[in-house]
């Protein structure tokens, strides 16, 4: 991350997950190297800033802000702009616990990401990505259900990134 903006979007994320001490749930690791091991997927595919910049803020909005509303969508469109909200906004779950059952919800979820940019589906993807190898090493039992549901995605995510579509697509097939 060597220009200001994303310099500025990684200290932005890690504030954020930092100010609510969310931390991963199986490695108990800081919440922002989960954003940041996105943001390196996506920088592998990309030299778009916005799009990396809001891969490091995907999970802010809905994280972090109902906790701490410092960090609410407002705050990340005067810090980075319009276009980098409206691709946070494309990947931030719009369905609330008062919606239904997990299945439920994800349906809701889905509908919505099936509406996301090609970019926004990048950042997805590579969310996605980071998220089965994490789970994987850490509850067997989880990924099975995670890599399900991410498969019931894939049609939806396909306009993001090949590259990055073709490992997910082989992550939840293997």
């Amino acid at each position: 991350m060597n220009s200001n903006f994303l310099k500025k979007a990684t200290l932005f994320a890690k504030r954020a997950h930092d100010s609510i001490s969310q931390k991963r749930k199986y490695s108990d690791e800081p919440y922002y190297v989960h954003v940041e091991r996105v943001a390196k997927l996506i920088s592998s595919v990309t030299n778009d800033e916005e799009v990396i910049a809001a891969g490091l803020l995907h999970d802010v909005l809905e994280d972090v802000a109902p906790h701490n509303p410092n960090y609410c969508a407002e705050v990340i469109r005067d810090n980075f702009g319009d276009r980098v909200l409206k691709l946070v906004l494309e990947v931030t779950d719009v369905s609330k616990p008062s919606d239904g059952n997990r299945e439920t919800r994800k349906a809701i979820d889905k509908a919505h990401l099936a509406k996301a940019s090609p970019e926004g589906k990048t950042i997805k993807i590579a969310d996605l990505i980071d998220n089965i190898i994490d789970i994987s090493k850490h509850d067997e039992h989880f990924a099975k259900i995670f890599k399900k549901e991410a498969f019931l995605e894939l049609d939806d995510l396909r306009a993001g990134d090949k590259k990055l579509f073709a490992r997910l697509e082989g992550l939840l097939l293997s």
